[in-house]
């Protein structure tokens, strides 16, 4: 496995929730940690935060082809290398399909998917030379269904399959991935949800398992990371959940919609 001291460490989404969890998780472990982020004004905040630590810092929104170029020139010209990209950065709705407009699929797909794929095609050429990681955080919803979320499933599952492929791809280059599944998470993305009109979504949300922390999931990424692991389900409740979907989905589907009763009201 290609994890080592005095790594450097690009991280997507790194100015909140789990992306900044894992920026500080890195940091005390003494790698040099890029954060790449389109909150500027909370990324500058962050740094001064983090002043004397090998932290360096780049807006980036990862759905412009131009800006995530920028990022990997400014690691190539500055550092010479990369040695683990962290996909983070995402998104997520609320909302019924029908009460979605297209352009909402469209951002979430956007973020979620095509964003993490551009950048680590980006990369690629510097993580091959490092003989580097891919982590991709992934989620449940891209394992099974999660009513009221159909874009941010179909983002995820998309995601799931280009990075299933490309570690068979890669390995022979000595790159590894490695997928991570967080059920609810107590963050910002949460927090951010777009409703169907692109606005914030407002109701209340249903869950399935526990809510987990940014700091812990930071923390089972980093160890599954030191590990070698490909694959890692921090909520054991939530996989068997995924399991149980997979061996009876009509009954997994009907739990499901009494479970999100109240986010499944119809469209008026």
């Amino acid at each position: 496995m290609s994890y080592s001291q005095n790594q450097i460490v690009l991280i997507t989404g790194a100015a909140s929730g789990l992306g900044w969890a894992l920026t500080q998780a890195y940091l005390n472990e003494g790698h040099t940690v890029v954060m790449a982020d389109v909150q500027e004004t909370l990324l500058e905040t962050r740094v001064t935060e983090l002043k004397g630590q090998a932290v360096h810092s780049m807006v980036c929104d990862v759905t412009k082809v131009e800006e995530v170029e920028t990022v990997v020139a400014y690691i190539k010209e500055t550092h010479g290398r990369l040695d683990a990209l962290i996909n983070n950065a995402g998104i997520t709705h609320r909302s019924l399909v029908e009460a979605t407009q297209p352009s909402v699929i469209r951002k979430v797909m956007d973020v979620d998917y095509y964003g993490p794929v551009q950048l680590t095609m980006a990369a690629l050429p510097l993580l091959k030379h490092s003989k580097g990681t891919i982590i991709n955080v992934s989620s449940m919803a891209g394992w099974m269904p999660v009513l009221g979320r159909a874009g941010y499933c179909a983002a995820k599952s998309a995601l799931h399959q280009f990075f299933e492929v490309l570690r068979c791809e890669v390995r022979h280059y000595g790159v590894d991935v490695m997928m991570v599944y967080p059920s609810f998470l107590d963050t910002p993305i949460e927090q951010n949800a777009l409703g169907g009109d692109g606005k914030k979504a407002t109701h209340k949300r249903s869950m399935v398992g526990r809510m987990g922390t940014a700091e812990g999931v930071a923390k089972t990424m980093l160890s599954a990371h030191k590990k070698g692991q490909e694959r890692v389900f921090p909520d054991t409740f939530t996989w068997l959940a995924s399991v149980y979907y997979k061996l009876a989905p009509a009954a997994f589907l009907r739990a499901m919609t009494k479970k999100f009763a109240d986010e499944l009201r119809p469209v008026k």
